[in-house]
């Protein structure tokens, strides 16, 4: 063996120098400071190196910044900390955990939770349910039901099978973190159910009257923004994201939005329409919302 090679290997007479330092003896706040500026991933897998690393993984102020700057509402809007507990007691790390699972409130109406896909800044994202709409005639059987399906959030939908004069109306007061946002209403042509061998099967007999006139998607915001679009509703057997418009959070006040699908033209009747929800996600996130079907 050439003299580098025997150099390498370790003699059981003279064991390595225990006086060397290790990863071990790094001061925790150092491990920290470098933590906080990964994802929360490599984190969590530097947190297997040893105890030390364990320690300094879960201080505070390295999830604190992994969290969006309305954390503490969230937690409070979704009960994430409790009635009783206080988010300065609550570790950072068990926060950030619980917030990047779906998260109810409004009596389970509404659904807020972070998306993880962007990397150490998590991205706060809203589910709506039509159950927290205002539609015209939900109470009438002889216009709309409530189907159960696996293919909502909320795990039902509201099914609409004939109306001359449809108007589903929502608003939300909500503290988001400055940026851009889209809303979006979900919903499908025609009615899933199971059908043999558990393959899903969608009846669509009962649509019809979504290509005559479009439907008009509305939204506005208690600072003065609006938008709009007409679509018309073409695509069966599939859930589609409808883009109704984008708006900007410029502050952290709360801000109130309201949001509409209209189509009352009387002229014809419409339906066979599932409305599932309205979905509100940062802009940035529109091509990837657009292929996804829940």
């Amino acid at each position: 063996m050439g003299a580098g090679s025997s150099r390498s290997v370790v003699s059981p007479d003279h064991p390595p120098d225990q006086n060397k330092p290790g990863l071990g003896d790094l001061p925790e706040s150092c491990i920290s400071f470098i933590l906080m500026y990964l994802d929360p991933p490599e984190i969590c897998k530097l947190a297997k190196v040893n105890k030390v690393f364990r320690a300094a993984s879960s201080a505070d102020f390295v999830w604190e910044s992994k969290l969006p700057s309305n954390y503490k509402f969230l937690a409070e809007k979704s009960l994430v900390l409790g009635e009783n507990s206080n988010n300065n007691r609550v570790p950072k790390k068990d926060i950030y955990a619980r917030l990047c699972q779906p998260n109810r409130f409004d009596n389970g109406t509404k659904e807020v939770w972070l998306d993880k896909s962007c990397g150490s800044h998590p991205q706060v994202c809203l589910s709506i349910s039509s159950k927290a709409l205002r539609i015209t005639g939900i109470d009438d059987r002889r216009y709309w039901s409530s189907i159960p399906t696996e293919e909502s959030r909320f795990r039902r939908v509201a099914y609409l099978q004939q109306i001359w004069w449809l108007e589903a109306l929502g608003e939300l007061e909500f503290e988001f973190p400055p940026g851009s946002y889209s809303l979006y209403f979900r919903l499908q042509l025609g009615k899933t159910s199971s059908g043999r061998f558990g393959r899903r099967v969608c009846n669509t007999d009962q649509v019809h009257g979504w290509t005559i006139k479009p439907v008009r998607f509305q939204l506005s915001t208690s600072d003065g923004q609006h938008a709009f679009s007409d679509c018309y509703l073409h695509q069966r057997g599939n859930w589609v994201h409808y883009h109704v418009g984008d708006f900007v959070v410029n502050n952290p006040d709360p801000m109130k939005i309201k949001f509409s699908m209209i189509q009352i033209d009387c002229t014809h009747t419409k339906g066979g329409l599932c409305l599932d929800s309205v979905v509100l996600y940062p802009s940035k996130f529109g091509e990837k919302l657009m292929k996804c079907s829940l």
